[in-house]
């Protein structure tokens, strides 16, 4: 039994009930003593929080020590609620080694995530032209421009197919990996670059300031294999890091064109017409294997892509972007003369 004489008191801790006896000059000091020694919660007492309703509400240590808990507290009041907020010794240890044991994970999750995804460092500056390594800043790698030869059949057509270049997943993949970006993307006339030895299939101009592709069959009277115009585009795209054909070169070729499969989730995607787009001997006479991919003329220009060339041969001078479009202008301007449409030499003169 209890002693009459004694304050009985009970504390809420974590919504059950603990009752304690004390002496009727017991402070709140004394309370907190009794529960940081009793076996049921063993809370220090600097841990301890009391939240007493309805007064004197929320009391922290260091506690009273001189007003007896009978005159601090509204004894007989039926909504007295002494509250205990505070955890055991076990509990804070506990709680630390999980938040250490968390720490430690997202340290761990954050050196495999810098590992298994380097940063991506530019290539140092060097050499003539235009370089197409873009800054860290930019956000798009690509073609800035395609353009057709206005004045050859169709031109709309040929739009069509360097626009399913620049947008092809792999190419896209690859360009935005390697950081290139490529002010223009156009077609050449296969008249201007057809020999009896050879026939160009590519050229890179100034190392990236303008890509020229062999869309067009020699009659134009059709387009040539996608596939294989996307072959020569990534060769096209090498010779913007590598001018010469040295083993860097080809390695990085190699790397681009597998980049490119490996992006292409379309996995060739679909042609525009089989009848528009496909001339099976392009495709059989270019063959698979390096050695029977005739060398481009290399240089400082970035090269051009010849089949059938020896690689020794370099004809032309370095054009810049307006003195091809100059050109293109001349060209048709003589077309127009040749039909009709354009002022005689004897009207010029």
């Amino acid at each position: 039994m209890s002693d009459p004489d004694m304050l009985t008191l009970t504390v809420h801790h974590h919504g059950s009930p603990y009752t304690f006896h004390l002496p009727p000059s017991a402070t709140l000091a004394d309370l907190a003593h009794t529960i940081s020694t009793s076996s049921s919660l063993e809370i220090p007492t600097e841990n301890q929080k009391f939240l007493i309703a309805p007064k004197p509400g929320l009391q922290k240590a260091p506690f009273n020590n001189t007003t007896p808990l009978a005159s601090l507290l509204s004894l007989s009041s039926p909504k007295l609620k002494i509250t205990l907020l505070g955890s055991k010794p076990q509990e804070i240890n506990s709680l630390n080694e999980s938040i250490s044991t968390s720490q430690q994970r997202l340290r761990t999750r954050e050196t495999a995530l810098r590992q298994s995804h380097p940063p991506i460092l530019r290539r140092p500056a060097g050499g003539g032209g235009i370089h197409t390594i873009s800054s860290p800043s930019s956000s798009t790698y690509t073609f800035g421009r395609c353009e057709p030869l206005s004045y050859l059949p169709h031109p709309d057509k040929s739009l069509k197919f360097l626009e399913r270049l620049r947008d092809d997943p792999g190419i896209r993949f690859a360009m935005a990996k390697h950081r290139f970006s490529v002010p223009l993307l156009t077609e050449m006339n296969p008249a201007e670059h057809t020999t009896h030895e050879s026939r160009t299939l590519g050229l890179n101009r100034n190392k990236g300031e303008v890509i020229e592709l062999r869309l067009r069959t020699d009659a134009y009277d059709g387009y040539r294999d996608y596939r294989t115009i996307r072959k020569t585009l990534c060769h096209e795209l090498a010779h913007c890091v590598h001018s010469e054909h040295d083993r860097l070169f080809w390695d990085l070729t190699k790397q681009i064109e597998k980049e490119v499969e490996s992006g292409d989730w379309t996995r060739g995607g679909h042609r525009l017409s089989e009848e528009e787009f496909y001339n099976p001997r392009d495709w059989e006479q270019q063959g698979d294997g390096e050695e029977e991919w005739a060398m481009d003329h290399g240089g400082w220009t970035g090269g051009e892509f010849v089949l059938g060339g020896s690689g020794n041969d370099v004809r032309g001078s370095a054009l810049s972007r307006r003195d091809i479009l100059a050109r293109a202008a001349e060209d048709r301007l003589k077309r127009d003369q040749q039909r009709g449409k354009g002022p005689s030499s004897e009207e010029q003169s």
